[in-house]
């Protein structure tokens, strides 16, 4: 072989190894940011159950029905989709599942002559749906990282504000559903 290609050959197989190194860190950092949010999820399972658990209770007891959320529109015009996807990538199926399945709903509700808005949260769910055209609300980016009470507030309060005023009939959130690492489940609520 002659020297030169040798020379370029070392340099392709240093790339290579160099790549490596990163990639083998990258994949160390995903393991222990994931060990956290898995940490972070189910310590917030117990408090989700519980506090579903009242709303149900409270609803099937009746009582007073003044509140307008708790009511169903008649006929429904306009569908409000709230979808829930990360503000970085390299999460697999995470945020593509959700998108998927935010645009299928979409076009059942076009084919059914309703109209739609979509309230992005995540800068995933923003670029994607903004890039393809669709109906979309204020997105709410930047806090997947690390998601605290008043931002899933301000987000509930958007939406309230739409539904009460009349602007949207029905509310639908597109989420993913973590099940273990490997498996996750796209749920429309």
């Amino acid at each position: 072989m002659a020297g030169g290609q040798e020379r370029i050959l070392r340099g392709r197989i240093r790339s290579v190894q160099a790549t490596k190194k990163i990639t083998r860190a990258m994949e160390l950092i995903a393991a222990s940011r994931i060990v956290k949010a898995q940490q972070r999820v189910l310590a917030a399972v117990p408090y989700s159950e519980q506090i579903t658990e009242v709303v149900r209770d409270l609803a099937a007891a009746g009582g007073s029905t003044d509140s307008p959320l708790l009511g169903t529109r008649d006929s429904i015009k306009k569908v409000c989709y709230v979808a829930i996807t990360a503000d970085r990538g390299l999460c697999g199926g995470y945020n593509s599942g959700v998108l998927r399945a935010a645009e299928a709903e979409i076009k059942v509700d076009l084919k059914a002559d309703r109209d739609y808005v979509v309230v992005p949260v995540g800068r995933k769910a923003d670029g994607y749906l903004r890039f393809r055209g669709y109906n979309l609300e204020k997105p709410f980016n930047g806090f997947s990282d690390q998601p605290n009470y008043s931002d899933a507030k301000e987000i509930g309060e958007h939406v309230v504000a739409l539904y009460a005023s009349g602007e949207v009939d029905k509310v639908v959130l597109v989420y993913t559903r973590f099940i273990s690492s490997g498996s996750q489940e796209v749920v429309l609520r």
